[in-house]
């Protein structure tokens, strides 16, 4: 009778550990696994955000329009117009979008002074245009504008940036003009967005370390400078760095960290928090955090800040794992804009930021906001499927399940743009000496077949050169 050894129970663990790890690694290793995770991501938080909305929204839409519905059924409309646009943003190439980026940030600059003129003004501010029964934000589709074409600029001079003129012109001056339109508005929120943006472009394409530390001066200089200026906005400053000094100006910060409270580990259940019962103003739009915390508990929130930490680490591999400067650069922008929206969304909801009315992306009530962060995503998973191995792998075994399912063409491999030929020489200026009319042609054709007799190959000088008596070179 022989005794097997029996392993230790730790040394099973780490051997499972290994294993999950190793498959783990050869699933992330796969060509397509990018584009796999975006749509995961997409998917889930869009599905979190229309639930929520749903939950949240109820109290207000019957005390409004006299139906439980009437918020989450706009969100359903505005979710089947971002679908469209992320199915668009898949199909479209990105030659073509980087070539359109310059009518991008046209349109954007004239809507965003067209709803100065002719916008809708509410809660003190000109933000939507009215078209019909849908109202339109410009400021969202300039942050896709400026990153667009932002990018395009910066990339077109990347061997002209060592000098800061050619780093900051044009795409610094055009992003302050949009920073003024949209504080006229006013739109505190919106302009820290457009400042991401900005910053995120000038970080990766490489710009030296002390202009950010200029930009961070100027930050803080404007930031002063707009809280002074208005009263509501100095009231939230002050509100956050003393809550208790004014309750009225903290209002919504507390009821949002009372509606945490009261979560707990696994929460009160969906549907059954009670900070909707106007308890939490905009409890839909720019708190929605706070009842996912209250009604899903700690672990929803978990969820939350999971799928948006997943978000940043895909973006950045996109953009590491392609080989156009383009599409790096896009990528990393377009994901330190949405991952940087939700930390300072979910920041000023659990206290740790003054209040500055961003929205969660995907999860928010909002409609051009989810439209426009769905065509973001579109753009993102554009980017995945261009990946140098994700090329290879869709142009030779086909477009996939997915790709087959949603009609999406192969995209095209990156060619890097060649060398500039060099131009024919310009004739050099006629001066007093110089020949003209029939001298000039005579000598220039003399010099031409001078040039061509040293071209010319002999024996001598081409040991190759078959010999003229040579049998292979007789004519037959």
């Amino acid at each position: 009778m022989t005794l097997v050894a029996r392993q230790p129970r730790d040394t099973r663990a780490v051997g499972r550990v290994a294993t999950l790890r190793s498959a783990l690694t050869a699933w992330l290793g796969r060509p397509l696994a990018d584009f796999h995770l975006i749509l995961a991501v997409f998917g889930l938080l869009t599905a979190i955000g229309l639930v929520m909305v749903l939950s949240a929204s109820t109290v207000e839409s019957y005390t409004a329009d006299g139906s439980a519905y009437a918020v989450f059924q706009k969100q359903l409309v505005y979710a089947a117009v971002g679908i469209v646009l992320f199915w668009i943003a898949l199909r479209v190439p990105l030659r073509r979008m980087r070539y359109l980026s310059s009518a991008a940030i046209l349109f954007s600059v004239v809507t965003l002074v067209l709803v100065l003129l002719i916008g809708t003004k509410v809660n003190g501010g000109k933000h939507w245009i009215r078209i019909g029964p849908l109202s339109y934000q410009p400021v969202e589709f300039a942050k896709l504008a400026l990153a667009l074409w932002g990018a395009h600029v910066l990339v077109t001079k990347r061997a002209l940036l060592h000098q800061y003129r050619h780093l900051l012109v044009p795409v610094v001056p055009i992003a302050l003009l949009m920073f003024a339109l949209v504080m006229v508005q006013p739109d505190l929120g919106s302009t820290v967005t457009l400042m991401v943006v900005l910053v995120s472009l000038l970080w990766f394409v490489g710009a030296p370390m002390r202009l950010f530390g200029v930009i961070a001066a100027g930050i803080l200089a404007g930031v002063v400078v707009l809280a002074i200026g208005a009263t509501y906005r100095l009231a939230r400053v002050l509100s956050f760095i003393n809550p208790d000094a004014d309750p009225d100006a903290a209002y919504q910060a507390k009821q949002a960290l009372f509606a945490l409270a009261e979560g707990g580990l696994l929460g009160k259940g969906l549907g059954q928090g009670s900070a909707k019962w106007r308890y939490l103003p905009n409890v839909h739009n720019d708190f929605i955090f706070a009842v996912i915390g209250e009604e899903l508990g700690f672990l929803g929130c978990l969820v939350v800040l999971g799928l948006f930490g997943l978000l940043a680490v895909i973006g950045l591999r996109i953009a590491m794992r392609n080989t156009d400067p383009w599409i790096r650069l896009v990528a990393g922008t377009l994901t330190v804009w949405l991952v940087a929206q939700a930390a300072i969304n979910i920041g000023y909801v659990v206290g740790l930021l003054p209040v500055t009315g961003l929205t969660l992306p995907l999860i928010s009530s909002g409609g051009t906001s989810l439209a426009v962060t769905m065509l973001v995503m579109g753009v993102l998973a554009n980017c995945a499927r261009h990946e140098p191995e994700a090329v290879a792998a869709l142009r030779s075994h086909g477009p996939g399940r997915v790709g087959g399912l949603l009609k999406l063409p192969a995209p095209e491999p990156y060619r890097p743009l060649g060398r500039r030929k060099p131009g024919r020489p310009s004739t050099p200026p006629r001066g007093p000496g110089r020949p003209t009319g029939a001298t000039a042609r005579a000598n220039t054709a003399q010099l031409m077949d001078e040039r061509r007799r040293q071209r010319r190959p002999t024996a001598q000088s081409d040991p190759y050169r078959p010999s003229p008596r040579s049998s292979g070179s007789r004519r037959r």
